[in-house]
């Protein structure tokens, strides 16, 4: 059906009228009218929140309110949004951009997110704040449209840069924060750049590795807030995992951020069961592994740090993985006694008929008969878990960065309503809800304690009704000993000087 819109032209008869005899111009009953929806539509006062009344498709939570109550009254809105994973960090964000929009203070919005959670953003302000949020796409008229949600990597990159920066956004939302860690990337770069009125950073892990983050993060914000570098260093004695004076400190850097806990929220949560369950290798696996320590001895090839840790996690996880990295390093060895030692080990690679750690895995999931999680940090892991687990008879899907959104989502569902096990790189510790599910098994364990945070909170979030069993993997005398080491340093760090964390290593001194 077409249809047909014509502009009306009966006002210039009344028009007409009007000027060539004595007609009233106006209506007294009409303008009192107006009067009033003006004058109710006033805000007469700044405290308080006005957004709350404008939602009828959600109902924000206490701790919700109260943190974008704090950011626009004591925080001027620059603020870390720092909430545990699944508390809603993203509602926060929303009622804070709903706030300014209704008094007015914001008119154009910029909303930076990792490409994985754009779509996830558009359609939460637009179903559930009623905020018209377009997602960018190449060549669009950015000036145009005054609600953008944009990648990250989108935005840093040119001719999108310069397009933003030839804006006046007022406010600038950037979800998953912590990417900001880096104070030499082109993505800090390019936010430190942008003409911040008012500004949310959005991450549960503000400090991941060390407390030098923090301060960068912060200085984005507010530059000077935690003075320059060296006299933050100086005033802290700060290295990278340890620091003085870290009461101090807290109380600065509360100020800018607002962190709420789950047992903060009035909210009755289901509990954290976490085991760290020590594996022992088989004879045949710890002679493979002591071959690869030897390398550094063997070959300048492998005589960096970097290249030799990797082999040694690479082999804690599987063989698979080992193998395509020490193929691709045996590429590099010129001597024919260093590529001979290097095909030795390939050989007895290949030759090993048990994986210790997965065989494991059958068994907790055996014992949970139920779905399950497993994480792991290399994709031929993954792929292996996958074939390992079907030949025991057990229905999984995989979930990885190199999936788009479409592919993502699809995986999700499988997941619910089909598969036993989902097999996750680290991709599926962001942007996914999977609270239908209560069991993880760390397999192969990160050096960055945020990240087995960011992992449980897929599944330990608003909305689970189970208690969610974590399985913290580790094999004895090799260097996952040395991370569950370092991890534990770390969450001293954090919980130093942002707070305290919930459960994601207990038991290790009693089990490793």
């Amino acid at each position: 059906m077409i249809m047909i819109i014509e502009r009306s032209s009966e006002w210039e008869e009344g028009f007409i009228n009007r000027l060539e005899n004595p007609e009233k111009w106006d209506s007294w009953t009409l303008y009192k009218m107006s009067y009033e929806i003006v004058k109710t539509n006033l805000i007469t006062e700044f405290s308080g929140l006005q957004s709350a009344k404008y939602l009828p498709n959600l109902t924000p939570l206490t701790h919700q309110l109260e943190a974008a109550k704090t950011v626009i009254e004591r925080m001027n809105g620059k603020a870390i949004l720092a909430d545990e994973v699944g508390l809603g960090k993203t509602i926060e964000a929303g009622l804070v951009l709903k706030e300014y929009l209704i008094r007015g203070l914001v008119k154009k919005a910029l909303i930076l997110a990792p490409a994985s959670l754009v779509n996830q953003w558009v359609e939460e302000l637009n179903q559930k704040f009623h905020i018209p949020a377009i997602p960018y796409k190449k060549n669009y008229p950015i000036d145009r449209y005054d609600i953008i949600v944009m990648s990250m990597d989108t935005a840093k990159k040119s001719p999108h840069r310069e397009l933003i920066y030839a804006q006046n956004f007022d406010i600038f939302i950037i979800d998953e924060a912590h990417k900001l860690k880096n104070h030499k990337t082109q993505i800090y770069e390019f936010v430190q750049s942008l003409k911040k009125k008012f500004c949310l950073l959005l991450t549960a892990t503000p400090i991941q590795n060390d407390v030098f983050e923090l301060f960068y993060l912060i200085s984005l914000l507010k530059p000077g807030h935690l003075g320059n570098y060296e006299t933050f260093q100086s005033a802290f004695s700060a290295s990278k995992h340890d620091l003085e004076h870290d009461d101090y400190l807290r109380a600065l850097v509360n100020q800018v951020m607002v962190r709420n806990r789950r047992e903060d929220t009035g909210i009755e949560w289901t509990n954290r069961r976490v085991q760290t369950i020590p594996i022992q290798f088989t004879k045949e696996e710890r002679e493979v592994y002591d071959l690869l320590v030897e390398l550094k001895n063997v070959s300048s090839v492998f005589s960096g740090s970097f290249a030799l840790i990797t082999l040694q996690k690479e082999m804690c996880s599987s063989k698979e993985a080992t193998c395509l990295t020490l193929t691709k390093m045996r590429e590099d060895c010129v001597a024919p006694d260093e590529v001979e030692y290097v095909d030795r080990i390939i050989e007895k690679l290949m030759a090993l008929e048990i994986n210790s750690k997965a065989e494991k895995v059958l068994e907790i999931i055996a014992q949970a008969n139920d779905k399950v999680i497993i994480f792991t940090e290399y994709r031929a892991t993954q792929i292996y878990l996958q074939w390992y687990l079907h030949v025991k008879g057990i229905t999984s899907v995989l979930f990885n960065g190199k999936f788009n959104k479409n592919k993502r989502d699809y995986m999700k569902r499988l997941f619910k309503e089909q598969a036993q096990v989902l097999i996750a790189t680290e991709a599926g510790g962001e942007g996914i809800n999977l609270q239908f599910c209560h069991h993880v098994i760390n397999y192969d364990l990160p050096w960055n304690p945020m990240k087995l945070e960011q992992r449980i909170g897929r599944v330990h979030r608003l909305g689970q009704e189970h208690d969610v069993h974590i399985y913290n993997l580790a094999i004895e005398n090799t260097i996952e000993n040395n991370i569950l080491e370092l991890l534990n340093t770390k969450i001293g760090v954090f919980e130093k000087v942002v707070g305290d964390l919930d459960d994601i290593l207990t038991n290790y001194k009693k089990t490793i």
